[in-house]
């Protein structure tokens, strides 16, 4: 199925022919056009052109009208104000755009692939081994996740990174105490049930590190032979690496068990976590030293940077090796660019990390620009995240002081879910196994749309209560949007939606058409921008216009045979484009809540 053109893109094509015509010095300027509340396009850039040709903008504008060719997709245009068109598409044009929509039978709804598509590597959700994960990591692997599905719904070639803590000095405490302790690990889960066995593993993990911590801090032997585990690890003992792995491995369960919850994808080749780079340390360090882009200073290998200073204003140095010999995150996060462009040839790598590491990776990719690795041809580009609030405001704890593990919070999202599809079904129409899986979908696509529904860059607030109503700007008014139409679908039996070109559109009809229609270039632009948000605003306003056409336009009462297909149509193509873009989010649209 080919492409469909947006009647956005062809209203443009329109405009710019007779802009052409009209002033042929500005043939392939952009008429600026959007949708307007006083027709259904507005094009602002007559007065642009007006200024630069020194000409009178309405005289202009006017010129353009009697050239714009009107018919099969622009009804009327008229000059508005100083020289603003205001552009009316034909009912009939709306329908058959739908309709060709409609008829893709890939089930894209008409959205093109990407020009030139390229490889971006993008590098999002990185929990640390032996460690629990906490509400931070949520919005690392929420952002990177639905990121990573609008590129590859835009044709782009994604390879998936989860760059896991899995390197450091602690592992040689861990190591060395679960070697004199060997059974502190074993657990009895079946390991079919992944989220059990993950809870325990996770449980175990826990446990061995707060003894572990006990030991190191009060017997200084202990202490010593952590240390010399650490030398042994790095030098890659068989026996101390084969130790390092069962942690990795045990992680990893648990890692699996919570994305799973989340209802997200996470594939073990994916996972390179710091060790991955581990080999690549000494050569990046020696690259950087020839080629003059670090320096020694004290012992340490460091890049610095006149135009990057620290909080107090002074300059601050990337320390890329330290004094003693050991590696920073700086060689790890360097080296991990370095395979990135030269092993899976990317041009573009994401890293979906929080805003406060933003100084690092701003040194980061400064130094890999200078020593070559990163160049007009390759970029990198932190998509950087703010802060999870609670309701008062402030970064989200336990009454505790504590951080608020992300297990805990899916699950009391999903028990809030659940009672809620629970107090919806009032003619008892849902099993309880229907009512318990619907609640998990509800409850996971209200966590990860709030925070998709805001941009990244901005911190948000955890608020439950808001995430599962059922009004306002939720994935539950959209997911109830979603079953309801799909509800209408199935009460009009044996009647089927048929797109009817020659029917004259109501206005909420119209207004509901060209939303739809524009499903297309807001899944080119949040791609583009690497912002689901503008998706999730999109997916929103989708619903609201539903919601008024539904209550204006009878469906299944409408007043002729084929005013009630046309407006079936209308919710068919309405609820793939909802189930579509919510996927692209990340979230299920069950078909009956």
């Amino acid at each position: 199925m080919a492409s469909v053109t947006s009647l956005s893109d062809s209203v443009q094509q329109h405009l710019s022919s007779a802009l052409s015509a009209g002033l042929p010095e500005a043939a392939g300027a952009d008429p600026l056009l959007r949708r307007s509340d006083r027709a259904d396009f507005q094009a602002n850039g007559i007065l642009a052109l007006a200024k630069k040709a020194k000409a009178n903008p309405r005289e202009l504008a006017t010129q353009v009208v009697d050239r714009v060719v009107t018919g099969d997709v622009i009804k009327e245009v008229e000059v508005s104000g100083p020289g603003f068109l205001n552009i009316t598409v034909t009912d009939k044009a709306i329908t058959g755009n739908l309709a060709a929509r409609y008829a893709d039978e890939t089930g894209r709804l008409g959205v093109p692939y990407a020009a030139n598509p390229g490889t971006t590597v993008i590098d999002y959700a990185q929990p640390n081994v032996a460690k629990e994960m906490h509400v931070g990591h949520l919005r690392s692997a929420v952002i990177g996740d639905s990121v990573v599905q609008l590129l590859e719904f835009t044709g782009e070639n994604v390879v998936r990174r989860h760059h896991i803590g899995d390197w450091g000095t602690q592992f040689g405490m861990l190591i060395q105490y679960l070697d004199e302790h060997p059974h502190e690990l074993d657990h009895k889960a079946s390991t079919e049930d992944v989220a059990a066995s993950g809870e325990e593993a996770m449980s175990n993990l826990d446990r061995l590190y707060k003894a572990a911590r006990k030991k190191f801090d009060s017997d200084e032997e202990f202490k010593t032979r952590a240390r010399r585990r650490v030398v042994d690890l790095q030098a890659g003992d068989p026996h101390t690496l084969a130790m390092w792995q069962k942690f990795v491995d045990e992680s990893k369960i648990y890692f699996f068990s919570v994305f799973e919850k989340l209802d997200m994808e996470i594939r073990d080749p994916d996972i390179v976590g710091e060790s991955g780079y581990n080999d690549m340390l000494a050569e990046t360090c020696r690259l950087l030293e020839e080629s003059g882009v670090a320096v020694r200073s004290e012992g340490a290998l460091c890049v610095f940077f006149e135009d990057i200073k620290g909080p107090d204003g002074n300059p601050v140095p990337l320390i890329v090796q330290k004094s003693d010999g050991g590696y920073g995150y700086a060689a790890t996060d360097l080296s991990a660019i370095r395979d990135r462009v030269f092993s899976l040839k990317a041009n573009e790598l994401i890293y979906v990390v929080d805003a406060r590491q933003s100084l690092h990776f701003k040194m980061v990719f400064e130094t890999a620009r200078r020593a070559g690795w990163l160049n007009d041809g390759v970029k990198a580009y932190q998509l950087a995240f703010g802060t999870v609030l609670g309701k008062d405001g402030k970064p989200f704890k336990t009454r505790e002081g504590e951080t608020v593990r992300l297990v805990d919070l899916l699950e009391e999202a999903i028990e809030r879910a659940t009672a809620v599809v629970r107090e919806k079904d009032t003619q008892h129409q849902l099993s309880e196994e229907e009512i318990a899986e619907r609640g998990a979908q509800v409850g996971i696509g209200a966590v990860k749309y709030a925070d998709l529904s805001t941009s990244a860059s901005r911190d948000y607030k955890f608020d439950l209560d808001q995430m599962v109503s059922l009004n306002g700007d939720t994935s539950v008014y959209l997911q109830y949007a979603y079953a309801r139409i799909r509800s209408i679908l199935r009460k009009a039996g044996e009647l089927r939606p048929a797109a009817h070109p020659e029917l004259e559109l109501a206005a909420a009809e119209r207004a509901l058409g060209l939303h739809v229609d524009a499903f297309a270039e807001t899944v080119r632009e949040a791609a583009r921008e690497y912002a689901p948000h503008k998706l999730a605003a999109y997916l929103y306003q989708l619903a609201s216009l539903f919601t008024s056409f539904y209550d204006k336009c009878p469906v299944l009462k409408a007043e002729t045979p084929q005013q009630v297909e046309n407006r079936l149509f209308l919710c068919d193509i309405t609820a793939r484009t909802l189930h579509q873009g919510m996927a692209l989010l990340g979230i299920r649209t069950p078909e009956r809540l």
